[in-house]
């Protein structure tokens, strides 16, 4: 979607956004005083109404199908009691109007066609708002809590969640745009089904498909199947990279640059002068990573018990572990051995602390500064074609996106490169996205 043209005559391209609730993760603070609750009703939707107010494209909820662990126990920092995704967005379906509800579902551990259901069912209620990020896991310990429990090998999530997702539009497509419900049939490598869909064809066809793989298998099954794409890339060339990559390989699918969206995940911190915003900066990294986040997040490198170290001392002077289950049911960060030697480089060259050297390695903010300079980045992000627009993670629950629609918002709009009103009901709308072509 394009904007208003600059001085140039060029068109302008539209910033799309999107709100993430924050979870389990190391961008939230749940001690600090202004933080609400993670699981009552009034948190989602405070956040889902301030990101309407906003205009923002969707509100999207991350999913937990385990309490993660830590030296045998429950990690002592995460959230206990989750609420499932596509529960809450029914809830907030009838408590907003045109803002998009997106939902983090397992293609492991879920079947295609109950949560077809499942989310047409949303994107009736919604009225065509639904979207699905589709994630894989070959996590045993996560698998416990299933059937199939750790059985899928990591080299088959992708091909098991392409088959889920292809499976699910043949379900959303067993109904015709007339409202004809014909039978299904499947039958492929990870799925064999027949029988009658429940529901006529939703308001959107398809629900919106959200996609956050970063390898290689990630970038070709989001060019294949994926509407959205969230991506951790922040820097602008990082951004260029990732998009030029990703796009590149539409055209073997029969795909248009248009047809697929790059919103990196992003931290925002305002100030009234610049040197006040770097001042918050460094001081919701120090509450993000408190003594005790620096020793965890150093174990979870290290995959050693580091509980002795001062965080306040020196990094630890032994090799990390390689094949850890110090921690369960969190990814590790990177290549184990790559990483110390990052740490060490970085803490031995600005002579820094164990904490410090987290504090500097882990906790940065994507944009910092007065409402006018992020908004002038953001939107030179998107117009030098690194990202189609930006996924918000606040680091406060559910306040924390307030001031950027109260402060940044309408300075985007006055750029011409944000919308002054929603231009129609659907997600698909929202994202400029073209409506899925009915298979018969």
């Amino acid at each position: 979607m394009t904007g208003t043209a600059d001085g140039s005559g060029a068109p302008r391209r539209r910033i799309h956004l999107a709100a993430h609730f924050p979870g389990v993760n190391s961008t939230t603070v749940w001690t600090d005083p202004d933080s609400g609750s993670q699981i009552d009703f009034s948190s989602f939707e405070h956040l889902a109404r301030t990101a309407e107010r906003g205009l923002f494209d969707f509100f999207f909820l991350a999913e937990g199908l385990r309490l993660r662990e830590h030296k045998g126990r429950i990690h002592d920092l995460d959230v206990v009691g989750r609420p499932e995704s596509i529960t809450v967005l029914n809830a907030l379906a009838a408590v907003t109007d045109r803002l998009g509800l997106a939902a983090t579902v397992n293609a492991t551990f879920n079947e295609p066609f109950e949560l077809a259901r499942r989310l047409s069912s949303l994107d009736h209620l919604s009225g065509g708002r639904a979207a699905w990020n589709v994630v894989t896991s070959s996590d045993a310990f996560t698998g416990e809590n299933f059937r199939r429990g750790g059985y899928l090998d990591r080299a088959d999530r992708y091909t098991r969640a392409a088959e889920f997702v292809a499976t699910a539009r043949e379900l959303w497509d067993s109904w015709t745009p007339g409202g004809v419900r014909r039978p299904f049939a499947h039958s492929g490598r990870h799925f064999t089904i027949d029988g009658e869909f429940t529901l006529p064809r939703s308001p959107q066809g398809h629900p919106v498909v959200i996609q956050a793989g970063d390898s290689g298998e990630g970038r070709e099954f989001a060019a294949s199947a994926a509407d959205v794409v969230f991506t951790r890339h922040g820097t602008l060339e990082a951004g260029q990279a990732f998009s030029a990559d990703v796009k590149g390989r539409l055209a073997a699918y029969g795909r248009a640059p248009g047809d697929l969206k790059i919103m990196p995940g992003v931290t925002v911190v305002l100030g009234d002068t610049a040197a006040d915003a770097q001042e918050r900066a460094a001081a919701i990294r120090q509450q993000q990573v408190s003594p005790q986040n620096a020793i965890l997040a150093a174990e979870q490198v290290w995959g050693r018990d580091l509980s002795a170290y001062d965080p306040d001392g020196p990094l630890p002077d032994v090799d990390p572990v390689v094949d850890s289950d110090l921690v369960q049911g969190r990814v590790r960060i990177g290549d184990p051995l790559a990483v110390v030697a990052k740490w060490r480089a970085v803490a031995e060259a600005k002579g820094l602390s164990l904490r410090q050297t987290v504090v500097e390695t882990t906790a940065r903010q994507s944009f910092v500064g007065t409402p006018e300079a992020v908004a002038a980045e953001m939107d030179a992000f998107v117009q030098a074609d690194a990202a189609d627009g930006f996924i918000l993670v606040p680091h406060l629950t559910p306040g924390g996106l307030d001031d950027f629609v109260d402060r940044v918002v309408p300075l985007l709009q006055e750029r011409g490169a944000f919308r002054t009103a929603y231009e129609g009901r659907t997600l698909r709308s929202h994202l400029g996205l073209p409506d899925p072509i009915w298979k018969s």
